[in-house]
């Protein structure tokens, strides 16, 4: 079988292109960085005799998905399925981040990744089970004064996937959402957070035991759900004397 993984240059992505071709799957992995994904290509295809496709471009540009991603048929044939674990986040990105940089912010983590389903819908659905997989941040939560757009990304594609529930084109296919809380990669290296960060080893091997489950929307860790329920009952008014990372 065969996988498209978006963001699988490092972090979960790459323990995800880890973990499916340990399972004797071919993919197709998608990062802006190039080399990262080849030394991938080279480790896996060695360690795991299966095929790796290398397709480096910006996914906050539609204008490259179009050109490097989708015009790509041979690659997008008989898909298993997708995985979008990807996340673009800026150090400035608060209420006065720039035009520019709030587009590719909403692109990369949101609008692209609606776009690129959209328009393979019609290849992921001639096999029953494919696996649709989405990626979203315990910041989507509530408002903050830090990660603005990210998090207001994260939250409409929560939405999204949740919406692909009720599509009756993809009645047949598994949909499946994670929301995400603090990760042990490099991003959240050195950096004090509240709560524990939590192995991307473990979460590829809950994703690839769950890629067959017809619609599934969880929490990793699982105490996350805790903590939004919790949120919610939190009058607004005290909560936004809170600051959250």
């Amino acid at each position: 079988m065969k996988y498209l993984i978006v963001g699988a240059s490092s972090g979960l992505g790459k323990e995800l292109a880890k973990k499916f071709a340990e399972e004797n799957n071919d993919l197709v992995i998608v990062s802006r960085d190039e080399r990262d994904l080849n030394a991938i290509k080279s480790d896996l295809e060695t360690k795991h005799k299966v095929k790796i496709d290398v397709l480096p471009l910006d996914f906050s540009s539609i204008n490259e998905i179009n050109d490097k991603l989708l015009s790509k048929n041979n690659l997008l044939s008989n898909l298993a399925g997708v995985m979008f674990p990807i996340g673009m986040m800026f150090d400035d990105d608060n209420s006065n981040l720039n035009t520019e940089s709030i587009s590719r912010l909403i692109n990369a983590n949101y609008v692209s990744i609606a776009y690129t389903i959209q328009k393979i819908k019609k290849i992921l659905i001639k096999k029953e089970n494919t696996s649709i997989i989405g990626f979203g941040s315990v910041s989507g939560f509530l408002g903050r004064d830090i990660n603005v757009t990210y998090a207001g990304a994260k939250r409409g594609l929560e939405s999204f996937f949740e919406s692909m529930a009720f599509d009756d084109d993809l009645k047949k296919a598994n949909i499946q959402f994670y929301t995400l809380g603090y990760l042990a990669t490099n991003l959240s290296f050195g950096k004090e957070l509240t709560l524990p960060k939590a192995s991307v080893k473990k979460l590829s091997n809950i994703v690839f035991k769950n890629r067959k489950v017809k619609f599934k929307k969880t929490y990793y860790p699982m105490y996350w759900m805790v903590v939004n329920l919790i949120l919610k009952i939190i009058p607004f008014s005290i909560l936004r004397k809170l600051k959250f990372k």
